[in-house]
């Protein structure tokens, strides 16, 4: 899976616990904007609160966030999505989903990061991903059925998880599982898990790359230290690359 290169900063130092609750808060208030304030018919806001709870935002700024996105805070915001095109070192195919105030100051900012990559166009390697709903979860179970948990859940697909792809997930005891979706069905699935006996550790929009390039352990290590550089920016609120 694309993101697996970022499993190893899921815990987030103290130093950058601002950046992170930042860049969560950005996406509730763009996904409220863009969808309004109904959970269950807003699949984006709905990722989008799962993983501030996640991160410990408090109730009170998620609310406010929501309520100043759709418009019922009184606050006027101006914040734009913005999503930019690319290959990584080793032409590594990578799609950046960005949140911005200032569209003027981050396309030179991307243009610098992606100095050691290529900076393509709208649309120039989108096709090489499927945009997808991704409900990653673990239960108790030692044997569950994934596949008859996909369908009921209404997934569309599934693969076996371990806490060496997702650290969230406890080395032993527990099964984890990486379920594909609709878009439109992430909020449905992740509330079946849940009922269900799993954990729902992830609930997300992405981009899942249909192919991947093979690379040395050396040209991975430059391919994750350009991914690390593009997520570091402060506009950027997803990094999705075809990389395993």
């Amino acid at each position: 899976m694309g993101r697996q290169w970022l499993h190893a900063k899921r815990a987030i130092v103290n130093n950058r616990k601002g950046q992170l609750v930042g860049k969560l808060v950005k996406e509730i208030t763009v996904a409220a904007k863009l969808g309004g304030g109904d959970l269950a018919a807003n699949a984006r806001l709905f990722a989008a609160i799962e993983k501030a709870k996640k991160a410990s935002v408090t109730r009170d700024v998620i609310e406010r966030a929501v309520h100043k996105g759709a418009g019922t805070g009184g606050e006027k915001i101006d914040i734009s999505a913005i999503t930019f095109e690319g290959y990584a070192p080793h032409k590594v195919a990578v799609v950046v989903e960005c949140y911005t105030d200032n569209v003027q100051r981050l396309a030179p900012e991307m243009r610098v990061l992606f100095k050691k990559g290529i900076l393509g166009t709208t649309g120039s390697n989108k096709f090489l991903f499927d945009h997808l709903g991704i409900v990653e979860a673990y239960t108790s179970s030692a044997s569950p059925d994934l596949e008859a948990a996909a369908i009921e859940a209404g997934a569309n697909d599934f693969a076996p998880l371990t806490h060496q792809e997702n650290d969230d997930i406890p080395e032993e005891g527990v099964s984890g599982a990486r379920f594909f979706c609709d878009l439109t069905a992430i909020h449905a699935v992740s509330e079946w898990l849940k009922a269900n006996s799993w954990s729902v550790i992830t609930s997300e929009m992405g981009y899942i790359a249909k192919n991947y390039p093979e690379l040395s352990e050396e040209h991975r290590a430059e391919v994750g230290e350009f991914l690390h550089a593009l997520e570091d920016n402060d506009d950027v609120q997803r990094v999705w690359a075809a990389l395993k």
